[in-house]
């Protein structure tokens, strides 16, 4: 079977991206091992971070890079045994994040940003549900004066840079948007642009309903079956192989092990993370995602119940499961909120897939007529898939790019 465009990956990116290939004209067909949105598009906070402009950079302060190193903070863990592996794409994180090359990064970021959440909403009214959206900003809440000072400061500067809105609550103004919440806190900061989902995994389901719908062709089959062959490129599925004039790698963290093979390196590692869900004790709830910034958790209300959502862990791709820092801030998230016993057997672990500049590539690949990256979108994956497809089906259909795409070319590395 020919197709214009294989998409492989079935995450919110690579669905996505089919839709909006669809939706141009182009016949296209997905490809997975597994159904829409049951990997990392699963497993996040559920927040479209319309306020994401600035990164997640390494830290500069060498006390706090020694606390990570020693795994005191909660905010991240690291695995010895794998930092020779690790330690040259941790050294171009570091670099990265300069002050000069964050704003950059910041700059870079901001015309997808801005129109993250627009994209979304048409896409959520096609496909009838916005029952999973809520309005409602989120909260980063902080125990102490001191940094709750420095990142007012912070959002100032963001705000006027970027018109990124915010408001400053204290005590009483979180009791009153939450009030099941501890009083442990001093005072947040409500970020009141993004939105948020009960159900990341439905939203990706209803974007990939909207694609079958409209005669798109979702198969199964494994992505490390690609090759190039003439005209184009082909992957075989388990009903047989299909080939496409165009390929697009939207496989997340598992994009740089199915390029390898293509002689292509590119430096992509995957932030784990974790997550659990809970109930709620008694007729305590939960309106809108809560940041504890002091222990680098997330509590979201969801379909499932409460899902505590982790920092990031830095391991070997595919090691097994150390979930001590959903252990760690458990007892922390329990005193936070009345959560009851967790929902799950087992927790969740997903991967964010980060390139060390923190911003995704959207690019055709060089030397290899006809492939193109959507991959790397850090921490932003649900936000910008949309977005980043908008882009990517631009220039893959030869029209202007709603945006300069040079920032997000592969080979900038």
């Amino acid at each position: 079977m020919k197709y214009d465009v294989l998409v492989l990956g079935a995450g919110i990116v690579g669905v996505s991206a089919a839709l909006e290939l669809q939706k141009r004209g182009r016949k296209t067909v997905l490809v997975d091992r597994r159904p829409a949105a049951e990997e990392t598009s699963y497993g996040n906070a559920g927040i479209i971070q319309r306020e994401g402009v600035m990164p997640y950079p390494f830290p500069r302060d060498l006390r706090k890079i020694i606390s990570y190193a020693l795994n005191r903070e909660p905010e991240a863990h690291l695995h010895w045994r794998a930092l020779p592996e690790l330690a040259p794409w941790l050294y171009r994180y570091w670099r990265n994040a300069m002050p000069e090359r964050v704003m950059a990064t910041a700059r870079a970021a901001e015309p997808l940003i801005r129109e993250c959440l627009t994209t979304h909403r048409a896409w959520i009214e096609e496909a009838g549900v916005g029952h999973l959206v809520r309005d409602t900003g989120y909260l980063q809440l902080y125990r102490n004066s001191a940094p709750l000072e420095a990142t007012v400061r912070e959002k100032s500067e963001t705000r006027d840079l970027f018109g990124i809105a915010f408001d400053e609550i204290d005590k009483a103004g979180i009791q009153a948007l939450e009030p099941h919440l501890a009083d442990d806190f001093v005072g947040g900061v409500h970020v009141t642009q993004p939105a948020s989902v009960s159900d990341p995994e439905a939203l990706g389901k209803a974007y990939a309903d909207l694609f079958r719908k409209a005669g798109g062709a979702f198969l199964t089959a494994d992505a490390r079956t690609l090759e190039q062959i003439d005209g184009g490129w082909q992957v075989r599925t388990v009903d047989g192989p299909i080939q496409a004039a165009d390929a697009v790698i939207a496989l997340g963290p598992w994009s740089a092990e199915i390029l390898k093979p293509l002689g292509i390196k590119v430096p992509l590692a995957g932030k784990r993370g974790y997550h659990m869900h809970y109930g709620a004790r008694g007729n305590a709830t939960l309106s809108r995602p809560v940041l504890d910034v002091e222990n680098a958790f997330v509590l979201t209300p969801m379909a499932r119940g409460i899902r505590l959502t982790t920092g990031a862990e830095f391991a070997r791709f595919g090691a097994p499961p150390t979930p001590v820092q959903l252990e760690r801030v458990e007892p922390i998230a329990q005193r936070m909120f009345p959560l009851d016993g967790r929902v799950e057997q087992t927790p969740w672990l997903g991967a964010r897939p980060c390139l060390p500049d923190m911003l995704p590539a959207i690019s055709p690949i060089p030397g290899r007529q006809g492939l193109w990256a959507n991959f790397g979108h850090h921490h932003l994956g649900f936000t910008l898939g949309p977005i980043s497809a908008r882009l990517l089906a631009e220039m893959i259909t030869g029209e202007k790019p709603f945006t300069d795409a040079k920032p997000y070319r592969i080979d900038r590395f």
